[in-house]
């Protein structure tokens, strides 16, 4: 059951209200599935377009951890300030310029029945309305019997940080079409991301979940059925189902980054100042992130994931023309030009970090190959065709120290 791009355009420009029309979806190759394609000139740094996810969640070990987001949009929901003190470890830790800080503290709700918090009434309105009202716990919040709080518990014991998916993501898919009055058109719209073949899912799979993967997808899958089963939906509950509603997830999911602190920062930069105070500010903030650095590492924001159908419809260059990312400290994604883009060209972002873009082609294959399950053809590649197959020493010590680091991480995080 296929959503015609009518249908996807209306959602995200009834969502968002910025989607541009200079863009169109277009299939490419069997291979590389659809692309998202300029229909006139956009000019470097302009956005492309802005888009609303159909769902998005905030990673399980990231809201434990007391990173408050809003359940809705992922807005950061501390004070710049607070943020600074929590991240530092310091609880004098003092902010100039506090007056900079977009938090609205006045404006935040909770949900009357089971206290979750939202960063204004527009936000728990909007989620009582696609599927809070299917997920609400009501006073079993805490209650570990709850049949959503096993699932999510079950979750965090085999899915630790540095984390790229989230149960919740699915649970909230299942409960949008079960609160939806048009479920055919939830299911068409969620039918529109990437499917990979039973192998291909399999693997992803073992990605996410690790070694013993297929105990922990049953097990994952049982509790999911006992708390949301739906009929509408019923291949997703059925094995084969559910893996390929995990693979979905796996290779769609777009990370959301918030941070009020990042805002803050932002508005520091741009005041205008005397040099003298200019550097004397820039000097403060550097001493934060360091301070930071020291105390909580790279976790530095509230994260989630989300499901964009224009943003899944971009695909991976070494050479991106264009990249995202979240302005507005909430789950709406920019996507905004790097250079100038033609008519007809297609519009690529990347789906490795830019230290992973500077790396061998090996090395930038071997990545993608694992949590992609591509091989990339961009310019970049093609030009560096005839370099050996083989990572530099330095970049096997970076992956052996990551994977080191993740293996510690996860005895950490087993311990709270």
């Amino acid at each position: 059951m296929a959503a015609s791009m009518c249908d996807v355009f209306s959602f995200c420009m009834g969502v968002a209200g910025r989607a541009r029309v200079s863009v169109e979806v277009r299939f490419v190759s069997s291979s590389k599935g659809k692309g998202l394609f300029a229909t006139q000139l956009i000019r470097k740094g302009e956005t492309i377009f802005v888009e609303r996810p159909l769902v998005a969640a905030q990673f399980l070990w990231n809201a434990l951890y007391r990173y408050r987001a809003c359940d809705h949009c992922l807005r950061a929901l501390e004070k710049a300030e607070e943020n600074a003190r929590r991240l530092t470890g310091k609880p004098g830790q003092v902010l100039p310029h506090p007056e900079l800080c977009t938090v609205r503290k006045d404006l935040h709700q909770n949900c009357p029945h089971c206290q979750v918090m939202y960063c204004s009434a527009e936000c728990r309105l909007a989620a009582a309305e696609q599927y809070h009202r299917v997920l609400c716990p009501g006073p079993s919040q805490d209650d570990p019997l709850h049949p959503l709080n096993k699932l999510q518990e079950a979750w965090r014991s085999v899915h630790y940080p540095p984390e790229t998916a989230s149960i919740m993501l699915m649970a909230r898919m299942v409960a949008t079409v079960k609160q939806a009055k048009d479920k055919d058109r939830w299911i068409r719209l969620f039918s529109q991301f990437c499917n990979k073949t039973a192998n291909e899912e399999e693997e992803i799979v073992h990605k996410l979940l690790g070694d013993k993967f297929k105990g922990q997808l049953e097990l994952l899958r049982r509790l999911f059925t006992e708390a949301l089963y739906e009929e509408a939906l019923s291949q997703w509950f059925t094995p084969d189902g559910f893996r390929s509603l995990f693979a979905l997830v796996g290779t769609n999911g777009q990370g959301i980054g918030t941070s009020s602190l990042s805002q803050w920062v932002h508005a520091c930069d741009a005041l205008e100042l005397k040099p003298q105070d200019r550097e004397q500010l820039d000097a403060f903030i550097d001493q934060l992130y360091k301070d930071i650095e020291a105390a909580t590492g790279e976790f530095l924001n509230c994260e989630g994931s989300g499901l964009f159908v224009l943003q899944s419809c971009c695909n991976h260059s070494c050479v991106p023309n264009a990249e995202t990312s979240f302005p507005e400290n909430n789950f709406l994604l920019h996507v905004t030009a790097l250079e100038d883009i033609k008519p007809g060209e297609e519009i690529c972002i990347s789906y490795l970090d830019c230290c992973q873009r500077e790396r061998s082609r090996h090395s930038r294959h071997k990545i993608l190959r694992e949590n992609y399950l591509f091989v990339c053809s961009c310019p970049k590649c093609l030009a560096e065709a005839d370099e050996p197959n083989v990572t530099s020493e330095e970049e096997d010590e970076e992956e052996e120290e990551g994977e080191a680091e993740d293996a510690e991480l996860g005895d950490e995080m087993t311990d709270v």
